[in-house]
């Protein structure tokens, strides 16, 4: 059977934490930022874990990670 494939785009935005899940950036932090007041654009630079219903798709596409 062939190796499988690792989803590149999904590599790209998650790592794996220690207890098995996976951590993840925080959305709307790229550009139109004048609006956003300075609490709202430091809570979006924290790192967040991903919600555990995702996490088995995310594995799917992390076979090797």
């Amino acid at each position: 059977m062939p190796k499988m494939k690792t989803n590149r785009g999904a590599a790209k935005r998650f790592k794996r934490t220690g207890g098995g899940g996976f951590k993840r950036g925080r959305s709307h932090h790229r550009h139109i930022l004048t609006k956003k007041n300075a609490k709202r654009c430091r809570k979006l630079r924290e790192v967040t874990q991903v919600a555990d219903c995702d996490v088995k798709v995310i594995n799917r596409m992390l076979p090797y990670v």
